[in-house]
C-alpha cells in the first residue's frame, strides 16, 4: 500500500475583479504556449443555463508528460489524458474546477480541485485555491519513480499557474481590455428573476469610476500590510494563509513546504481548539524535520504538552529571576547582526557555572534559559516587522575568554547538556549562527569530544575563532556592524551584559535545599500528572454539596489513547490505601494512579454515568465542564483505550509490534487540572457541556486566581 500524497495551496489573491480573471483564464484553452506539455484539449460536454449564469464545460486534455522514454515505453503510452470539469457560476461569481486522470486510472488516482472566488473583504479582488491528492496503487514496479515525476511536474505547474493568469491579463490589457462587466439577469425575464433571486441584487459595476477603484485598492493594501502580524490572516477567509503573507512573514517556501505548513496548522486548529503556536513557530518544527509532516507533528505535540506542563507561557509574565542570576549570569541581548537577527551575547568564560548551579539548582537555571528563548522568539517577531522580511532565528556570540577547569565541573556540564536538550526539543531552528570567540588552546580537544553530539544542521552554523582571529579578515565584522561590537571585544559599543564573576560561597545552598527548590518549581504547576494502565484507570473524587455546581476539567493526553468518563455516586467510595497516596506526589513528577470505584460496585446500581464517554487520542488537549444535578460524589475517570497504531497505515509496523510486547507500552500518561465552580460564577455557556478539544496553556486568569469561585469542598488528590 502506498502513501497518499496530498497538497493544499495557500490562498492566492489577485487584485483584479473575478470577471477579468475569468477572461484571462479562458485563454488557456485549447492550448497554451506557457504550458508546452498541454498538447491539446477537446470539449466533451457543455451545458449553459438559459440566463447564461451557469456554464459547465467538460474537457479532455492531452498531456505530454516529461518522463524518461523508457518509462513511457514500459507504460506503452505517449500521452496522458485528464478530464477537467469547469463549473462557472456568473451570478455567484465562482469557478470550480475538478480534474482527474483517465489514463492508468486503475493504477494511479489523481484528483485536483481548484476554485476562483470573490475575496470576502473586497469584491474587486479574486481568490484562488487549489488542493490535490495523488495515490499510486501500482506502476509496473516503478511506483516511487512515478511518484517523483508526478510531484515534480505538479509543483512546477503550481508555480506556473500564477504566471499564466498574469500573462493573459497583460495580453488583455495590451488589447485594451481592462474591464469585463458583471453578469446581469436578462432584461426580458426581469420580473421573474427578481422574484426567484431576491437575495442578491447585482448592481452593474459599470458606473464605478476608474480612479475610485484605484484609490480603494491602495487603501486596502495599506490596511493589509499594517494589520499586526499577531493577527496575520486578517485579510484571508476562514483563517487561511495567503501566499503574500507567507512570503512576507515566513519566507520563500516551495509549494510542498507551504502545503505542509497549511495542513499541519489545520490539524492543530482541529485538535487543539484554543491557543495554537504562531505560524513561524509551527514552521520551525517542520524545518527541523525536513518537512516530514508526521515527524514534525510528533515533536510539536510533545512540545505543546511540555509548555502546558511547565506553564512556559506564564513564566515570562510571572517568574522573576533570583537576584543571583541577574548579577552573575553573564549573558544578554545586544542589538542585531547584519542579517537583522537578534544578537545574544554570552560571556561564558567569565561565568561561574559551578557557582550558579550550586546557588540556584538546575531547574532555576533552566527556567532562566527558557525565558531567554521566549524573549528571542519575541525579538524575531519584532525584527520581522521592522526589517520587512522574515527573521526566524537569532545569532549567538559566545566569548570564551577566561574558560578554565571550573567550567568542566561534572554537575555543571550535566546541567548544561540537559538545558541544551530541552532547548533543542522546544525551540528548534532558532539558532541562526553561533560565533565562538577567543577559544582557548584546550578548545579543539573539547570540540572533537562534543561535536558528534550536535546535529549536522546546527554544526554548520558554528564559527570558531581562536585568540584574536575574530579581529582579522572573515572575522566578526563580516557578521556584525562595527558600531555595535561590544567594548570587551575591542569595539566602541557599551555592552550592558553583566560581567559575571565568582558567585560567593555564602550564596551556595545544600543539596537538600536545592532539591526541595527544584521540586517546588516542578510541582508549582497547577496540573497533576497521572499514569493510566491497562486495567488500572486513574480516578479523582469530587464531593459536591451545592446541587447546581459546575465541575470543570482541562487535561492533555501525553501518551497513549484514553477514554474519559464522569460518574456520580450517592455514597462515598472507600479512600484508597494509604501507601498509594504516600510521598509520591512529591518524589515523582511522573504521576500517580488511584482507583476509587470498588470492584464490587455495579454501574447503574451503585453509581451512574453522567456524560457519555469521550475517546481522546494521544497529543490532544481536552477541556469541558459538567453542571451537577445532584449533590454527592462525582468521579472523573481516565481509562486506558488503546496504543496508538502507526499514524499512516492500519498495518502494524515492526516498532509497534515490539512496543506492544513491552509492558510499559500499556501505560498512558495524562496531565490534568480540575476545579469546581459555583454555577453563578461559571461564565462559560451552559451549552458547552460535552468536552471540547482545547488548546494548550488555556489556563485563563480566571482559573488560576480562583478567588471569585468558591470551590466547593474539593477532595481531589
Amino acid at each position: 500500500a502506498t502513501m497518499v500524497q496530498k497538497y493544499q495551496s495557500p490562498v492566492r489573491v489577485y487584485k483584479h475583479p473575478f470577471e477579468l480573471i475569468m477572461a484571462a483564464y479562458e485563454r488557456r484553452f485549447p492550448t497554451c504556449p506557457l504550458i508546452p506539455m498541454f498538447v491539446a484539449s477537446d470539449t466533451v460536454n457543455e451545458y449553459k443555463s438559459e440566463d447564461e449564469a451557469i456554464h459547465v464545460i467538460e474537457r479532455r486534455c492531452k498531456l505530454d508528460i516529461d518522463a524518461p522514454r523508457l518509462l513511457k515505453k514500459i507504460a506503452g503510452v505517449d500521452y496522458v489524458y485528464f478530464v477537467q470539469k469547469n463549473s462557472l457560476n456568473r451570478r455567484e461569481r465562482t469557478l470550480h474546477i475538478e480534474a482527474y486522470n483517465e489514463t492508468f486510472s486503475n493504477r494511479v488516482i489523481i484528483n485536483e480541485h481548484c476554485s476562483y472566488t470573490v475575496h470576502p473583504d473586497n469584491e474587486d479582488w479574486t481568490c484562488f485555491e487549489q488542493s490535490a491528492s495523488l495515490d499510486i496503487k501500482s506502476f509496473f514496479g516503478f511506483e516511487s519513480t512515478v511518484e517523483k515525476i508526478a510531484m515534480k511536474q505538479y509543483t512546477s505547474n503550481i508555480k506556473k499557474g500564477k504566471e499564466i493568469i498574469e500573462y493573459y491579463l497583460k495580453q488583455l490589457e495590451e488589447e485594451g481590455i481592462t474591464f469585463v462587466p458583471r453578469w446581469t439577469p436578462p432584461v426580458a425575464c426581469k420580473s421573474e428573476s427578481s422574484t426567484s433571486h431576491p437575495r442578491r441584487p447585482v448592481s452593474p459595476a459599470i458606473n464605478i469610476p476608474e480612479s475610485a477603484t484605484k484609490e480603494g485598492l491602495s487603501n486596502k493594501e495599506i490596511l493589509n500590510t499594517s494589520s499586526s502580524p499577531s493577527e496575520p490572516t486578517a485579510g484571508t477567509p476562514d483563517d487561511k494563509l495567503d501566499a503574500d503573507y507567507i512570503k512576507r512573514y515566513l519566507g520563500d517556501l516551495t509549494p510542498m513546504q507551504e502545503s505542509c505548513l497549511i495542513r499541519l496548522r489545520q490539524w492543530l486548529q482541529e485538535t487543539h481548539k484554543g491557543k495554537i503556536p504562531k505560524d513561524e513557530h509551527i514552521l520551525r518544527f517542520l524545518r527541523a524535520r525536513d518537512f516530514n509532516i508526521d515527524k514534525a507533528r510528533e515533536i510539536l505535540c510533545q512540545s505543546l504538552t511540555w509548555r502546558k506542563q511547565h506553564q512556559v507561557d506564564y513564566i515570562l509574565d510571572t517568574w522573576n529571576p533570583p537576584q543571583v542570576l541577574q548579577d552573575y549570569y553573564a549573558g544578554g541581548w545586544h542589538h542585531h547582526d547584519k542579517d537583522g537577527r537578534p544578537l545574544y551575547v554570552l560571556r561564558l568564560g567569565q561565568m561561574d557555572t559551578k557557582g550558579l548551579v550550586r546557588a540556584l539548582g538546575e531547574e532555576a537555571l533552566l527556567r532562566y534559559v527558557l525565558s531567554i528563548n521566549e524573549e528571542g522568539l519575541r525579538r524575531c517577531e519584532e525584527n520581522t516587522k521592522v526589517f520587512g522580511r522574515p527573521i526566524s532565528s537569532w545569532t549567538c556570540l559566545v566569548d570564551l575568554e577566561g574558560l578554565n577547569m571550573r567550567h568542566l565541573w561534572r554537575p555543571g556540564v550535566k546541567a548544561l547538556l540537559r538545558i541544551i536538550e530541552v532547548v533543542e526539543a522546544n525551540y528548534p531552528e532558532t539558532l541562526g549562527r553561533l560565533l565562538i570567540l577567543r577559544a582557548p588552546r584546550v578548545f579543539p580537544v573539547l570540540w572533537t569530544l562534543v561535536s558528534p553530539f550536535i546535529d549536522d544542521n546546527t554544526r554548520k552554523k558554528f564559527l570558531i575563532y581562536a585568540g584574536n582571529d575574530y579581529q582579522g579578515p572573515g572575522g566578526l565584522l563580516d557578521y556584525i556592524d562595527k558600531e555595535i561590537i561590544p567594548d570587551f571585544l575591542g569595539g566602541e559599543c557599551m555592552c550592558e551584559v553583566p560581567e559575571g564573576g565568582l558567585v560567593p560561597k555564602s550564596l551556595y545552598r545544600t543539596a537538600e535545599e536545592l532539591e526541595n527548590e527544584d521540586i517546588k518549581l516542578w510541582t508549582e504547576t497547577i496540573y497533576q500528572s497521572a499514569s493510566v494502565f491497562k486495567g488500572a484507570p486513574h480516578e479523582v473524587l469530587i464531593q459536591i454539596v451545592d446541587a447546581s455546581s459546575v465541575i470543570t476539567w482541562d487535561f492533555d493526553v501525553c501518551k497513549g489513547d484514553i477514554v474519559f468518563n464522569i460518574f456520580h455516586s450517592k455514597r462515598a467510595p472507600q479512600p484508597p490505601k494509604k501507601d498509594s497516596l504516600g510521598a509520591h506526589s512529591i518524589t515523582s513528577p511522573g504521576g500517580n494512579n488511584v482507583q476509587l470505584i470498588d470492584k464490587v460496585w455495579q454501574l447503574g446500581r451503585d453509581y451512574s454515568m453522567v456524560e457519555s464517554p469521550l475517546i481522546c487520542k494521544e497529543g490532544e488537549s481536552v477541556q469541558g465542564s459538567h453542571v451537577t444535578r445532584w449533590p454527592g460524589f462525582y468521579i472523573l475517570q481516565w481509562k486506558f483505550h488503546s496504543m496508538p497504531a502507526c499514524a499512516t497505515t492500519n498495518l502494524p509496523r515492526v516498532d509497534d509490534v515490539l512496543a506492544s510486547l513491552q509492558v510499559s507500552s500499556h501505560k498512558c500518561k495524562v496531565m490534568y487540572y480540575t476545579e469546581v465552580i459555583g454555577s453563578e460564577d461559571f461564565r462559560g455557556s451552559m451549552t458547552s457541556l460535552e468536552s471540547s478539544h482545547s488548546g494548550f496553556s488555556q489556563l485563563s486568569a480566571a482559573t488560576t486566581s480562583s478567588s471569585q469561585s468558591h470551590s466547593s469542598s474539593m477532595i481531589s488528590r
